[in-house]
C-alpha cells in the first residue's frame, strides 16, 4: 500500500500517514522517514483481537481507515478466518492478516477493526 508520512509521533518509530483509504498512525519499522515521503508499505496487526469486540460488522459498503484517539480503525471486508484463528482484511487491494478469537462471524461483508498497534513495513519493489 502507498502511504504519505504526515507527521513524526512522539515514540520511535512513529508516524502518521495517509493512504488512499484514509488515514492512520502506526510505529514505522524500515529506516529514517520524514514528512511528505511516499513509502510502499504493508500493514502488521500484532495483538489478538476479539470478534464482536474488536472486530465487529458494519452497514458500510467502502474501504475506510481513520483515526479515533488512540486507535486506528480499518474498515473493510472479512475475507476468511481460518480455524486457527488467522484473518483476512481485505482493505482496496490489500489484504491484512491478524489473529482473533471468539464467536464466529459471518465472511464476505464490511467489518472494522480497530487496533491501538499498527505495524509499518517497508515493501522493498
Amino acid at each position: 500500500m502507498k502511504i504519505t508520512i504526515q507527521k513524526l509521533g512522539l515514540r520511535t518509530g512513529e508516524v502518521y500517514f495517509t493512504a488512499e483509504c484514509g488515514e492512520g498512525r502506526g510505529i514505522w519499522a524500515g529506516g529514517p522517514v520524514k514528512p511528505g515521503e511516499e513509502l510502499e508499505a504493508e500493514f502488521e496487526l500484532p495483538m489478538l483481537f476479539m470478534r464482536w469486540v474488536d472486530l465487529v460488522p458494519v452497514s458500510s459498503n467502502e474501504y475506510g481507515m481513520r483515526q479515533e484517539g488512540a486507535e486506528t480503525v480499518l474498515t473493510g471486508v472479512l475475507e476468511n478466518i481460518e480455524e486457527d484463528g488467522t484473518g483476512y482484511l481485505r482493505l482496496g487491494p490489500e489484504l491484512i492478516m491478524f489473529e482473533c478469537l471468539g464467536e464466529p462471524m459471518a465472511l464476505g461483508g464490511y467489518v472494522e477493526l480497530r487496533t491501538p498497534e499498527l505495524g509499518i513495513y517497508p515493501v522493498l519493489l
